[in-house]
């Protein structure tokens, strides 16, 4: 074995909170070749500590609000190694104090509260050039319609919904890459933060850092990224930073859900194709069957990789002697591309979108999430 690969190398955790410490060190220890040291006490005590030099991570939790702890930060900056990324955990932020972050060259910053595990994560990545560490990257589902007003963006909320619920720690993030409408945020009530302007053209600018100012949380937790809406603008947002975009999200995020639009653009076919779950949405009307039928079937030839499925919104069963569509016929048309149907409720869906609720928030146990919850959940999903 190559002798690189036994060194050792040491993650500084510096904070004034020992519990907090005590957890990110509990989730690195079993990395291999990864020591973490802990320094108990508020930055500015160990800004010139001599094992600095030596670290190849520092992790620092900070109190913004400190003006001794700023000072504290930028001396430790000098006093790392040439390359030795810093990662700041701080509960008060803001757009100042991001661009102040990168201006002195911090290499990720991680809100509070914050999990171990996302410690972690960021840990690797900073360590991942140097130890040749494999690149870990979460899940995609990527849901896009058939038709217009199927309800796209409602069960792509919802499938983030229940992804979230359904993890650990708060480790998934919804992506709008309906830049036009950009509905997101709009269902959820929340400020879209994604500034095209400033960075749609520009791929190589967006990284962790960057990404971190603009998220958008909901209070469930979810982490939302979505632009302000551009009706009536043409969608000249480049195909290399939509795709840096989704590296970086994937990189940061256990599961990432993708709301696409109904339009095919440059940069559709890569997002199907690096997708682990893709999605048709369309609903139980006989044009509907068709237009999902179709679209599951061209995606299929376009990306042979691709092993997209169709779900019909919207369900409504009839009875015996009805004259609906019955599940039955969805199943029939579509053969085995059908990955299920989901209740309708419309009022309910309305309330949710009006409140900027997910479903289970304004009905714990709703039909509409219990189906979408077998099919995003399914056993035979890789």
């Amino acid at each position: 074995m190559h002798p690189d690969t036994q060194k050792q190398s040491s993650v500084l955790l510096i904070g004034p909170e020992q519990g907090l410490l005590d957890g990110v060190a509990g989730v690195l220890a079993p990395v291999q070749n990864v020591q973490p040291v802990l320094i108990v006490g508020p930055v500015e005590q160990s800004a010139r500590d001599p094992r600095l030099a030596e670290a190849a991570v520092v992790v620092v939790d900070l109190d913004p609000r400190r003006s001794e702890s700023l000072a504290g930060l930028r001396t430790l900056m000098t006093s790392v190694s040439p390359g030795a990324p810093v990662i700041v955990l701080t509960d008060s932020f803001d757009d100042g104090l991001a661009r102040w972050f990168l201006q002195i060259r911090v290499a990720d910053f991680l809100r509070k509260p914050v999990q171990p595990k996302d410690v972690l994560r960021s840990c690797v990545q900073a360590l991942r050039a140097g130890q040749g560490l494999p690149e870990q990257s979460g899940r995609i589902h990527a849901l896009l319609p058939a038709l217009g007003g199927v309800g796209n963006t409602t069960l792509a909320i919802e499938t983030a919904m229940i992804l979230l619920r359904e993890g650990k720690e708060p480790s998934t993030c919804l992506v709008d890459l309906d830049f036009q409408s950009s509905s997101c945020a709009e269902y959820l009530d929340i400020q879209p933060r994604l500034n095209l302007e400033e960075v749609g053209q520009f791929p190589e600018r967006m990284d962790q850092q960057l990404l971190e100012v603009m998220l958008s949380v909901h209070g469930s937790g979810l982490a939302v990224l979505a632009a302000p809406g551009r009706p009536a603008q043409p969608n000249d947002v480049s195909p290399d930073f939509v795709l840096r975009m989704l590296d970086v999200v994937s990189a940061r995020f256990r599961n990432v859900v993708i709301d696409l639009p109904r339009r095919w653009d440059p940069w559709t076919d890569a997002v199907l194709g690096g997708s682990n779950a893709v999605f048709v949405v369309t609903d139980m009307t006989v044009p509907g069957l068709r237009q999902g039928r179709n679209l599951a079937k061209a995606i299929a030839e376009r990306l042979p990789e691709v092993e997209p499925r169709v779900v019909v919104n919207r369900f409504q069963q009839t009875s015996l002697f009805g004259t609906g569509l019955r599940k039955a016929d969805a199943e029939s048309a579509l053969g085995k591309v059908f990955a299920g149907a989901v209740a309708n409720n419309y009022a309910l869906v309305r309330e949710a979108i009006d409140r900027g609720l997910p479903l289970e928030s304004v009905k714990a146990g709703n039909t509409v999430t219990a189906d979408l919850r077998k099919i995003v959940l399914a056993p035979d999903r890789p």
